[in-house]
């Protein structure tokens, strides 16, 4: 985790935007890491009145993403943990998340911000959280990349330069 060529998010106008954020519950100390950086993008952003919902795990992120997205939401942030164990579920979750949330990019054309955490343990997760004496702040950055990739869309759709 390096962190190193990430860009720099400034903080733009996105009041007007309609913006869910649907968090995983497992993990309390990362996901409310994740939720906070979140929540301070939504801030810095302008954005008034987000939608927070919350899911069982990880793997259910996609399809309450997807029906947030065709309710006509312009951005959907999704965040979860997945901490590899034994087993090959670490894969068969991050995968399935994943592909469902481009699945749901895709065919919704809606931004999806991706603050699914995939580590090997449970420290790496925590230096990604956004707490105090985290390295990064991944809810705050794929909240602020879906809020930018929204505008981005809503330029688009305008016929606007983007």
């Amino acid at each position: 985790m390096s962190g190193a060529g990430a860009p720099q998010q400034q903080p733009v106008d996105s009041r007007g935007l309609r913006v869910a954020v649907v968090a995983a519950s497992w993990h309390d100390q990362v996901m409310d890491g994740l939720l906070a950086g979140a929540e301070r993008a939504l801030e810095a952003f302008g954005v008034e009145e987000p939608l927070v919902v919350r899911v069982p795990g990880t793997f259910e992120l996609p399809v309450v993403a997807s029906a947030l997205a065709a309710e006509g939401y312009d951005a959907v942030v999704a965040l979860g943990v997945v901490i590899r164990g034994g087993t090959p579920h670490f894969e068969y979750v991050c995968s399935a998340a994943t592909d469902g949330l481009t699945r749901v990019a895709l065919d919704h054309t809606v931004a999806v911000g991706f603050g699914v955490l995939t580590c090997d343990d449970e420290q790496q997760a925590l230096d990604r959280a956004g707490l105090e004496g985290s390295r990064e702040d991944k809810g705050y950055e794929a909240t602020a990349a879906a809020l930018l990739t929204a505008r981005t869309l809503a330029q688009v759709r305008r016929g606007r330069d983007a």
